[in-house]
C-alpha cells in the first residue's frame, strides 16, 4: 500500500496555470502506474491523465495539449502541469497509484482546483 498526498491546487483565472504534485510514501514507487482523476460537483470521477511506470502517457481528450503528466521516481512523486485552464477544469483533483503486479489502487485525499475570474 502507498500513501498519497496531493498539493498545488488553488484558485486561478481562466487561461492560467497550476502544477499539481503527488508525493508517495510507504511502498516502492516504480512498481506503480500513476494517474490523476478529477471530480466536479454532481459529476462522476473521471480520468484526466495516466503515466505508466515506464513513462507512457495517456490523456483525456478534454485536456490534451493543455495538461502534462510526469513522474520523478527518485522523488517518489508525480505531477500534473495544467496550462490554459478553463472554468470547466474546476474540480477536486485526486492522485491515484495502481500497482501493476498486485493490481491494488490507492488514492490521495484530493486538492481543489477552481478556475474562475
Amino acid at each position: 500500500q502507498v500513501q498519497l498526498v496531493e498539493s498545488g491546487g488553488g484558485l486561478v483565472q481562466p487561461g492560467g496555470s497550476l502544477n499539481l504534485s503527488c508525493a508517495a510514501t510507504g511502498s516502492r514507487f516504480d512498481f506503480y502506474n500513476m494517474a490523476w482523476y478529477r471530480q466536479a460537483p454532481g459529476n462522476q470521477r473521471e480520468l484526466v491523465a495516466r503515466i505508466t511506470n515506464r513513462g507512457t502517457t495517456h490523456y483525456a481528450d478534454s485536456v490534451k495539449g493543455r495538461f502534462t503528466i510526469s513522474r520523478d521516481d527518485a522523488k517518489n512523486s508525480a505531477y500534473l502541469q495544467m496550462n490554459t485552464l478553463k472554468p470547466e477544469d474546476t474540480a477536486v483533483y485526486y492522485c491515484n497509484a495502481a500497482h501493476f503486479v498486485l493490481l491494488t489502487n490507492d488514492w490521495g485525499r484530493g486538492t481543489q482546483v477552481t478556475v474562475s475570474s
